[in-house]
């Protein structure tokens, strides 16, 4: 059994400690939140054991691995110190706030020789795999322009303040869901060179952004668009598409779908001329454990199995992560520039 710990039980951390405590090779040992009440509920109902102070969950229950779920700001203590411990670890997204601390991340993490993981869970879709595999294997041809889109209703009115509210914390649209486009984008097709032309617009919060728009350049000559907004109430919940445009060519794709548009057949493939659609329910590999996706558990399923082999390479590596981190620099600096 993989002894586990898992630090912090807001939203994201309460669905890795439910899948966790289900998985069959994970012994979840110990939980650690500032919240007494919840720490008292898991306490009442769980069999782990319950801390206040990361550091002591670390030193009293002899972990293989850990799960940081705190907010943004605290990951580089964190995550550095179990790392120091010995301990292979999975955090969440965004990786860090900036980039001298995802540099000494990377570097203990190589040091000490652990798998590293960051939480970003849509390089876990079918779809998403489905559409890089296409591209990869020149189905559309060369490509030459990436559209990442992705819109929510997570802030419809001005309201108090939470961690999402303050930049300082790593909250506001950029940090909190555009990261998850421009990780996409960067695993599909590659990390752009250059940003221009971005905007980060504030519609009902006030220290952070809520929208973000932008150009992104590549050195071989790939444009690409970011258009992100998570104040828009026609959406349910977050909706996340990428388009990449080729010259024989093009792939829309989203968590559902993976529709391929071709200019000629395709017999290897078995691709018609015009649309294809290959769903998510066929692309999807089954899971132990189901909440909220398939992505959700088969994330940390990769993440303990790269533990019990040893395999430190990841597909979601720290290193991604902060490729990630350091284009949501270059955007910031980029707004910036014209204020």
């Amino acid at each position: 059994m993989v002894k586990t710990g898992l630090v912090g039980l807001g939203k994201m951390g309460i669905s890795h400690c439910a899948i966790l405590n289900a998985h069959p090779v994970v012994d979840l040992v110990g939980v650690c939140d500032s919240s007494k009440f919840i720490l008292a509920a898991l306490e009442k109902h769980g069999k782990m054991n319950c801390f206040t102070d990361y550091k002591q969950m670390i030193r009293q229950s002899d972990l293989d691995c850990i799960f940081v779920a705190a907010p943004t700001r605290f990951h580089a203590d964190m995550v550095c110190y179990s790392l120091e411990k010995g301990l292979h670890v999975f955090v969440e997204k965004p990786f860090c706030l900036n980039s001298n601390e995802g540099k000494k991340m990377i570097d203990l993490a190589l040091m000490h020789n652990k798998v590293n993981q960051v939480g970003y869970h849509n390089r876990f879709i079918g779809t998403f795999n489905e559409a890089k595999r296409i591209i990869a294997r020149g189905v559309i041809g060369d490509i030459y322009h990436v559209l990442g889109e992705a819109f929510g209703p997570v802030v419809l009115k001005e309201k108090g303040s939470t961690w999402r509210s303050h930049k300082s914390e790593g909250g506001g649209c950029l940090y909190d869901y555009a990261s998850h486009v421009i990780n996409l984008i960067q695993f599909i097709v590659g990390t752009p060179n250059q940003v221009a032309g971005t905007v980060l617009k504030n519609i009902y919060s006030q220290d952070v952004d809520d929208a973000v728009y932008a150009t992104l350049f590549y050195n071989n000559g790939l444009s690409g668009q970011l258009s992100v907004n998570w104040s828009d109430e026609s959406y349910r919940k977050m909706s996340t598409q990428i388009t990449v445009m080729g010259k024989k060519g093009k792939v829309v794709v989203d968590a559902t779908e993976c529709k391929i548009y071709l200019r000629q057949e395709n017999k290897i493939e078995g691709l018609e001329k015009g649309w294809n659609i290959r769903y998510i329910t066929d692309l999807t590999k089954s899971v132990d454990f189901y909440l909220r996706g398939e992505e959700y558990s088969a994330q940390i399923d990769h993440f303990i199995d790269c533990v019990l082999k040893g395999k430190t390479e990841n597909v979601s590596s720290f290193e991604s992560a902060f490729e990630t981190d350091r284009v949501v620099e270059m955007l910031v600096a980029d707004a910036y520039s014209r204020k």
